[in-house]
Formats: structure tokens, sequence, C-alpha cells
């Protein structure tokens, strides 16, 4: 929090370059900040739950609009998702995405055999359920919507499959169930970029290469 005399006392930094002597507009330094925040975020990964990894990958997304591929390998790849808004919406309100998000299996799977849900509806992003599961690290919920010919080589609106997905959230065992489903590891999303160069995972970008040579 900013001290109030910093703001307005004479001479200080907040008056400087300006008439009014006034405190400078707020939010100014938010991205400084930021990006200081950023950097120390590594250190703490050891340390962090996979909910607070979670969370924090939410908050990463909100923040990020565009980034060119140089950035793709930062924390929270490529993937746009990660809202957390499943704790606010009402059970009468939530829609197959959100039980999908949740990791409710037993909803999802009776609404697809149901024929109420189409394996490969997508959302407003073009993200499947796929797309989903591979995101929350989801491997069952994974496992059931590929048992139930969910396309595992969808592409959503930027044409990310969910090889992508998995790969940039470094679930390597899910990476590796959607390969043995027949995941393309050489389809590139819209900035070129393959589900390899989206993690810093080595054990990930390992295994893509070997599939994709026809190692595995």
């Amino acid at each position: 929090m900013a001290s109030p005399s910093v703001a307005a006392g004479s001479g200080g930094e907040g008056s400087s370059g300006s008439g009014s002597g006034g405190a400078e507009p707020p939010g100014r330094h938010l991205p400084a900040l930021f990006e200081q925040a950023a950097e120390r975020l590594p250190g703490l990964l050891g340390a962090a739950s996979k909910e607070q990894l979670l969370y924090l990958y939410a908050r990463y997304k909100q923040t990020t609009e565009k980034r060119g591929k140089e950035s793709k390998t930062a924390f929270g790849g490529p993937v746009v998702s990660s809202l957390y808004q499943e704790e606010t919406i009402r059970e009468e309100d939530k829609n197959i995405f959100d039980y999908c998000r949740e990791n409710n299996i037993d909803y999802v799977t009776k609404a697809i055999r149901s024929k109420k849900v189409d394996v490969n509806v997508a959302d407003e992003e073009g993200r499947a359920l796929l797309h989903w599961a591979c995101d929350r690290g989801h491997k069952e919920l994974v496992s059931v919507l590929l048992q139930h010919a969910a396309d595992v080589n969808s592409q959503d609106g930027e044409g990310q499959t969910a090889l992508h997905y998995a790969a940039a959230c470094e679930f390597l065992d899910i990476v590796e169930l959607l390969l043995k489903s027949g995941a393309d590891p050489m389809l590139r999303d819209q900035e070129g970029c393959l589900p390899e160069e989206v993690t810093d995972c080595k054990a990930i970008t390992s295994a893509l290469q070997q599939h994709a040579a026809g190692g595995t």
C-alpha cells in the first residue's frame, strides 16, 4: 500500500512532473508490480498446491491478452481458460462445461450417454469438453470422453488441441494418454506452435518428439 506522505509531500516522487502535486493515477505501477510478482513465482512452484497453481494460472491468463511465440513457454502456456467461475455458479445455472471443469464425471457421462450433450460440443471460444478436462488435469474424465468418441484432435478458436492444453499445463500422464488415443503432435495452433513448443517440461517435450518421430 502506498504511503500518503510520499504522494502528497513536496519534492516527492509522487509530485514530480505533475502540476497538481496530487497522487499518481491508481494502477500506474501495476504492470511493473505484476512483472515483479511473476518473476518470484517460479521459486514458489515447489511449495504451492495444485489448486493454488491453477488459481494463479487463471489470474495470469486474465491479465495477458496477446502474446507472441516467445512467451508460449511462460508459466500458464497458451491456454485461454481456467476462469474459476464454478465457485459462484448456482447448481441450476451450470452448463456441461461447468460440470466438466469441476470433474463431475457422473453428470458428464450420463449427459453424453443420454444424448442430451454431444461429446464434441464446444463453448464460445471453440473449447470442447476434452480441452477443459485436459486443462484442469482431470485424467479420468479425459479417458471417459475419449471412450465416448471425443475428437482427440479437435482445435479450439486459436487452433489449439487438447494436446496443446495438456502439454502447456504439464500433465505428462494426460499427454501420454492423448498420444495413445491418436492425438497428432504435429498439429500447429494459429501462431504456428506445436504442442512441444508450449511447454517447459522436458519429459513432455521428449514424449511428443519421440511420438512424432515414430518412436512410441
